[in-house]
């Protein structure tokens, strides 16, 4: 895939739609009933990252305070969604030590890869941060997908999509937009900034709801990688 191709698309379509007021609004993100849980492979950006990052919400939070601005605590890449989020899942439901023996046997042959986040994109819903990859995490999600669809372990690995990016999404509309046109001149002053290059060292195991907050997210194990 070519990722700044794909990413030109998905914001050249969904800018249009924002714009022409086809967006869509989140109405469950602030639901206290929403149980949509799963567990979840990601990657934490690095410090100065999430920094930048935040740089750039505050001015997005001066123009329209009401949508919803993810923490740093929340940012992340999703390297695989091991168990898609459902209404009702449990971790009562699986063995959690058999999902850390597994993945640990194919992370223990890869070594530590950067990302850089550079420029925003968009999807209907939200404003994404875009992050180009190496071949290293490919690389590790065929390996993934590989092992865990030759075990008999629960999984829904590529059952809603191909994971094939290494975005961030940053921005959720919860709300109708208020001041969209200076949202999206802003967005568009930060199209290619560049949010920083970290090193991938390591990747967590999470069980968590489908927006990945803190309060609800549990870490189960944290993989480190070979330098």
């Amino acid at each position: 895939m070519n990722l700044a191709e794909h990413y030109n698309k998905l914001y050249t379509e969904s800018i249009t739609k924002i714009s022409t007021g086809n967006y869509e609004i989140d109405h469950l993100i602030d639901d206290q009933t929403d149980k949509r849980f799963g567990i979840t492979l990601l990657i934490r950006p690095d410090e100065s990252t999430k920094a930048n990052i935040q740089q750039f919400l505050d001015k997005a939070r001066a123009i329209d305070p009401n949508q919803y601005f993810y923490k740093n605590s929340d940012l992340h890449i999703t390297v695989m969604s091991v168990i898609s989020c459902y209404d009702g899942f449990d971790l009562a439901d699986i063995n959690t030590e058999e999902y850390i023996q597994l993945i640990d046997k194919v992370l223990a042959k890869h070594s530590t890869f950067k990302i850089q986040f550079r420029g925003l994109t968009a999807s209907p819903s939200c404003i994404l941060i875009q992050g180009f990859l190496t071949e290293a995490l490919n690389e590790i999600r065929n390996d993934l997908r590989f092992t865990f669809k030759n075990s008999d372990l629960q999984q829904s690995i590529d059952k809603r999509y191909a994971i094939q990016t290494a975005h961030s999404t940053i921005i959720r509309f919860r709300t109708e937009l208020q001041n969209k046109n200076a949202l999206l001149e802003l967005i568009e002053k930060y199209r290619d900034f560049d949010f920083g290059t970290f090193e991938v060292n390591k990747i967590e195991l999470v069980y968590n709801d489908w927006y990945q907050r803190e309060q609800f997210v549990k870490k189960l194990h944290e993989f480190s990688f070979k330098t």
